[in-house]
């Protein structure tokens, strides 16, 4: 799958808004709020249930990682997520 596609194919569940369990998350990490280079995803099956969370790191710009991003697209698929959401912008690693 293509980076444009992936990344359409993300926003897309997230313009769907909150529609319950089960959830994801996405969160960007960097050194600066421009290079974002890490990704937690993290995954709620149910409401008062454990976080599941995985990360993944990349030394260029996460966003524009084809695997990465296709990746992303199937985990949401395969964990049927009825609401995905994005922290905006990129979250600064401390």
């Amino acid at each position: 799958m293509n980076i444009e596609k992936a990344k359409k194919r993300i926003a897309k569940q997230v313009k769907k808004g909150v529609n319950g369990y089960p959830k994801i998350t996405l969160e960007y990490f960097g050194k600066t709020t421009e290079l974002a280079t890490d990704v937690i995803i993290s995954f709620t099956l149910e409401e008062n249930s454990e976080v599941q969370e995985q990360k993944f790191v990349n030394k260029s710009d996460i966003r524009e990682d084809e695997t990465i991003q296709s990746m992303i697209v199937k985990i949401i698929e395969r964990a049927d997520a009825a609401t995905v959401t994005q922290v905006d912008g990129v979250s600064l690693i401390k």
